[in-house]
C-alpha cells in the first residue's frame, strides 16, 4: 500500500470507529433510561447488569448497524475530502478511479471478515446474554408476556412419518402424560402407541414410555400389545422442548445449520425464519463493500450543498435499506418468499444501485 492508500484507509477506519462508538453510547443510554426500572426489579448489582445484559446488548446493537454506519462513515469522511478538494486532486494527478478505491474496498474487505466472523461466533453468544436477561427480567414482567397462557403441550414430528404429540410436560422432572406416537404410511396410519406417562432417561439418553399400548395395523388386521416400558428415540432432547422466541438469534451459523437439517428431516414447518436468519449472516457482510462502493460513488464529487447533502443522502439511503430488509423478512417469514431471496434481495437491488453510481461517478 501506498502513502495515499494508508492516508485513505487510516481516515476510513478512524471515522468508522468514531462513528460507532458514538450511535453504541447514544443506544446504551436511550436504552438504560427505558430499562432503569427493570434493572432496580432484577435486583442485581451494576457490575451485574453490566456482566449479564450489556454485555449482550452493546455486541447487538453494533450488528443492527454495522453496515449502515460503514456507509455513513464513508459518506462522510469522502465529502470532506471531496470539499476539500483533494479528490479531485488524486484524479487530477492521473491516479484511476478505480486506483483511488482500492484502499476503500480494502478496508470494506476488512471489516466484512470481521463481521462474518462475529455473526458466525461471537453475536450469537452475545444474544444469548441479551436474551437470556429479558426473559428473566423483562418478559416475564411484561403485561403482554403475562396474558399469554403458558402451555405445556407439545407437537411434533419425529421424522417425516412419525407424529408425537404430550401434555402437560414439566420441564423439572422431564416428564409429561397423554403421550402419543403414529407412524403414517401413504395415508394411513400404521403403528400406534400411547401412554400416561412418558419420561427422558439420563442413563440410556432416550425416551421411556412406561405401561404403554402398541397398535401395528396391517390392512384389516390390527395387533394391540401391552408394553411395560418402551425406549424411544424420539430425535428431540428436553431442552429442545422449551418454547425459546430468541433461539434463532442464539445459535451460532454451524449450529444454525444443524438446527434447520434436523427439523427438516422431521418434516417440521415454519424454518423460515431461520432460513432467513442463517443467509442474513452471509448477505451482511457483503453489504458492508456494496454500502462502501455506494458511498465513495455518491461523496467523491464535489457539491454546492457540500457533506450535508451526502450526508442527507446516506440517512435516506441507510432508511431504504433497512425498511426493504424488514420488507423482504416479513413477507418471507409470513408468506411463501423464498427465504434466499429475502435476505439477499436488499443486496441484489442496492449492487444495482452501486453499479449505476460506479459508472455514472466523475473519473
Amino acid at each position: 500500500m501506498k502513502i495515499l492508500d494508508w492516508y485513505i484507509f487510516k481516515k476510513f477506519m478512524v471515522t468508522f470507529v468514531f462513528a460507532i462508538l458514538t450511535i453504541t453510547v447514544i443506544a446504551v443510554v436511550i436504552d438504560t433510561s427505558e430499562k432503569t426500572d427493570d434493572f432496580v426489579k432484577s435486583g442485581l448489582s451494576f457490575w451485574g447488569i453490566v456482566t449479564k445484559y450489556y454485555f449482550g446488548f452493546i455486541p447487538f446493537i453494533i450488528s443492527m448497524i454495522f453496515p449502515l454506519i460503514v456507509f455513513i462513515a464513508v459518506i462522510f469522511f469522502t465529502s470532506k475530502m471531496a470539499g476539500r478538494a483533494e479528490t479531485i486532486a488524486i484524479l487530477a494527478a492521473g491516479i484511476p478511479y478505480n486506483r483511488m478505491l482500492r484502499p476503500y474496498l480494502f478496508g470494506a474487505i476488512l471489516l466484512a471478515a470481521i463481521m462474518m466472523w462475529a455473526n458466525a461466533y461471537i453475536i450469537p453468544r452475545a444474544n444469548e446474554i441479551h436474551a437470556n436477561f429479558k426473559s428473566i427480567y423483562i418478559d416475564k414482567n411484561s403485561t403482554y408476556y403475562a396474558g399469554q397462557s403458558g402451555s405445556r403441550d407439545y407437537y411434533f414430528r419425529s421424522d417425516s412419518v412419525t407424529f408425537v404429540g404430550m401434555k402437560y410436560y414439566d420441564t423439572l422432572n422431564k416428564a409429561a402424560s397423554s403421550f402419543f406416537l403414529e407412524r403414517v404410511k401413504g395415508n394411513k396410519m400404521v403403528y400406534n402407541l400411547r401412554s400416561d406417562y412418558i419420561r427422558w432417561d439420563t442413563a440410556s439418553r432416550k425416551w421411556r414410555v412406561e405401561n404403554g399400548f402398541e397398535r401395528t395395523i396391517d390392512g384389516l388386521k390390527e395387533t394391540v400389545t401391552k408394553r411395560e416400558f418402551v425406549e424411544l428415540d424420539l430425535n428431540m432432547k428436553p431442552e429442545e422442548l422449551r418454547r425459546d422466541e430468541y433461539l434463532k438469534d442464539k445459535l451460532t451459523i454451524p449450529e444454525l445449520y444443524r438446527f434447520i437439517n434436523r427439523e427438516e428431516s422431521r418434516g417440521t414447518e415454519g424454518l423460515n425464519t431461520y432460513k432467513v436468519e442463517l443467509h442474513r449472516r452471509f448477505a451482511t457482510p457483503v453489504s458492508v463493500i456494496i454500502l462502501t462502493i455506494m458511498g465513495v460513488a455518491v461523496a467523491a464529487r464535489k457539491t454546492r450543498g457540500g457533506s450535508g447533502l451526502h450526508m442527507a443522502f446516506g440517512i435516506v439511503t441507510a432508511a431504504f435499506f433497512v425498511i426493504m430488509d424488514k420488507f423482504s423478512t416479513v413477507f418471507s417469514t409470513k408468506g411463501s418468499f423464498p427465504p434466499e431471496l429475502a435476505a439477499w434481495l436488499p443486496n441484489i437491488i442496492f449492487a444495482i444501485v452501486a453499479y449505476w453510481l460506479y459508472k455514472n461517478a466523475p473519473k
